[in-house]
């Protein structure tokens, strides 16, 4: 069974960048289907982004889209999320999860999670 550990959150100004990182231990990240969610205080938890266990697979939310990139360093046993042009209302806890099989957006497919990590961007 993979364990996830997430780094990278903080606080930034809208307009800033930061990375999330989502490293596996336990396994090689590389053939699970890894994604990131995002929850707001009194919001349900949203899917973001995702990259398939599948060569060049991913996918994003339409507000993440043009801004938001997921990546993989498979040597790091690694997956990001470089998250760019950051607004207000990306403020939320962010986690990062893994599946076996494709993507899929509902959170209640996922089977191993990190502990989150607070992106808060101020105006």
């Amino acid at each position: 069974q993979v364990q996830l550990v997430q780094s990278g959150g903080g606080l930034v100004q809208a307009g800033g960048s930061l990375r999330l990182s989502c490293a596996a231990s336990g396994h090689t990240l590389s053939i699970y289907t890894v994604a990131w969610f995002r929850q707001s205080p009194g919001k349900e938890r949203e899917f973001v982004s995702g990259t398939g266990h599948l060569p060049g697979i991913t996918d994003y939310v339409d507000s993440a889209k043009g801004r938001f990139t997921i990546s993989r360093d498979n040597a790091k046993n690694t997956v990001y999320l470089q998250m760019n042009s950051l607004k207000p209302e990306d403020t939320a806890v962010y986690y990062c999860a893994a599946k076996t099989g494709g993507i899929i957006w509902a959170d209640s497919h996922y089977t191993t999670w990190g502990q989150g990590t607070q992106v808060t961007v101020s105006p």
